[in-house]
């Protein structure tokens, strides 16, 4: 079947028409439409919605003869004032690096990252998104945010990508303080790669106590423009003023599509967060790396030594913290990687995954096959091809267990909108340090993993991998709330991978 999909490419062979027919993707189709609904074992709805009449979302009922509920309706209250007002203009246009190196690719507000976004948990935050010149579309995606489903940014799905001319605005509750990121989720295989994208930061509402709260608190978004890794834009070292003795808090945002590791050369460190969620009792580590997956985050808290000290991040490129002429020496990544599995103090979660209401199943295996009517090696989800991937359907309220396992030749840092999942087991070990509570999850090729999360946040949700080429060839699914619809479509001008 390899041999022929390779010489039906070529144009050397012909295959039977239903062999790549069957396999072409209507021109315009609804999320729910995709493949065949799985309830977990869970009772099923009489209704578990659909894209509604069509473009007009017009309501539909649910089985109780209530009025089912449209993402666009998901949303905080109109008469809310916003408390952060931004606007966000992306642009097609060069984009210059740190060392004077010129890339084609996009901006936001001209510059590429994005501006960082800082507000305060609790906030309300309004964001006005303007497409001055990118001709495929482009939306916002606020990743690792549990944002209202109508916020969630993804074309097709939870909106209409916004077209050269266009905008659309973005309201929120900046609920949980963490580090995040927002980037394109049109096209997003493209446009993130060529840098469309920005950081995003919440701070805690309570008042972290004076003595406690760090010097300084520095983002390191990591992104790779052409080939050449950078870190907020800049290639190299990027330098960050603090004096010896003070704390730093230095929060990794990982943006492309492999996983980097991240490490501290000439001071001990801890891992404070990750994905935007503190870690219960982490202990301070020296030659140690810490996986950051595509998608993910990690905060690292370290104490500035007299001669400074080198937050590295692999391809030459490190944040250096410490006094003026600081010049610490940079150390070879460490063979060791920490295990979040036991690192850290057990704490309670909230949540009791041994009374799941559903259970499902995630597995991904690469086949031979024809997707949208061109043959290859394509990505599978249960065994199934896109459009027929599973819907996992839930009820608001449900707690929910999945085990995904991957056997597929390649490793997937597997993201979930709108929840963050508990990692219950890797491989059948159990998880025995602080709760590790993830969006953004890398599963390696021949690994299982085991996680459980509470359906609280009702909307259509994408449960992809974040290497987006991997995406784009089919690696997607779709969580979805019983009596939510959505009257949005994929295809056409809709291209959210």
């Amino acid at each position: 079947m390899v041999l022929l999909s390779v010489l039906a490419a070529a144009g050397l062979v012909a295959v039977p028409a239903w062999s790549w027919q069957a396999s072409l993707l209507p021109s315009s189709y609804g999320a729910h439409d995709m493949g065949v609904v799985d309830l977990g074992g869970g009772p099923a709805p009489q209704d578990h919605g659909g894209h509604g009449a069509g473009a007009g979302g017009h309501e539909t009922q649910d089985g109780h003869g209530a009025a089912a509920v449209s993402v666009e309706a998901l949303a905080p209250p109109a008469d809310r004032p916003a408390d952060v007002s931004i606007t966000l203009t992306a642009r097609a246009e060069p984009v210059e690096l740190g060392d004077g190196t010129v890339v084609d690719g996009y901006t936001v507000n001209g510059t590429s990252p994005g501006p960082e976004i800082r507000v305060v948990q609790g906030q309300l935050v309004e964001v006005r998104l303007v497409n001055e010149s990118v001709e495929g579309g482009t939306t916002l995606h606020w990743h690792g945010v549990d944002v209202p489903g109508g916020m969630d940014g993804v074309a097709g799905v939870t909106q209409d990508a916004v077209r050269v001319g266009g905008e659309h605005v973005y309201r929120f509750v900046a609920e949980d303080a963490g580090t995040y990121w927002y980037h394109s989720h049109q096209l997003s295989h493209e446009q993130v790669r060529r840098g469309l994208l920005g950081a995003l930061v919440v701070e805690p509402a309570d008042g972290t106590p004076a003595g406690d709260a760090p010097a300084a608190d520095v983002v390191a978004l990591v992104h790779q423009y052409a080939g050449r890794r950078t870190m907020n834009g800049a290639t190299g070292d990027v330098r960050h003023l603090a004096e010896p003795g003070s704390t730093v808090r230095v929060r990794v945002v990982s943006t492309d599509n492999g996983a980097l590791t991240t490490w501290v050369s000439g001071a001990p460190f801890r891992l404070l967060a990750v994905d935007g969620t503190d870690l219960v009792g982490p202990t301070e580590l020296e030659d140690v790396g810490v996986q950051v997956t595509a998608g993910a985050r990690a905060d690292l808290e370290l104490v500035v030594p007299p001669g400074g000290a080198r937050v590295e991040v692999g391809g030459g490129t490190a944040l250096v913290v410490g006094p003026a002429g600081a010049d610490p020496v940079a150390e070879p990544r460490p063979y060791e990687r920490l295990d979040l599995l036991t690192y850290g103090t057990p704490a309670p979660t909230g949540l009791d995954p041994s009374r799941a209401d559903r259970e499902f199943g995630y597995r991904i295996v690469r086949r031979p096959g024809f997707l949208d009517g061109r043959p290859g090696l394509w990505w599978t989800v249960n065994g199934r091809m896109l459009p027929d991937v599973p819907m996992f359907l839930v009820e608001e309220g449900d707690v929910v267990r999945m085990t995904i396992t991957n056997s597929s030749g390649d490793g997937h840092p597997m993201h979930l909108h709108g929840h963050h999942a508990l990692v219950l087991s890797r491989d059948g070990e159990p998880a025995t340090g602080s709760p590790w509570w993830v969006d953004s999850l890398h599963v390696g090729d021949g690994e299982t993993y085991e996680i459980a999360f509470l359906a609280d946040n009702p909307g259509v949700w994408m449960d992809h991998c974040h290497n987006l080429p991997h995406a784009a060839e089919g690696l997607v699914a779709h969580l979805a709330y019983a009596g939510v619809t959505t009257p949005f479509l994929l295809g056409g001008v809709n291209e959210p991978e």
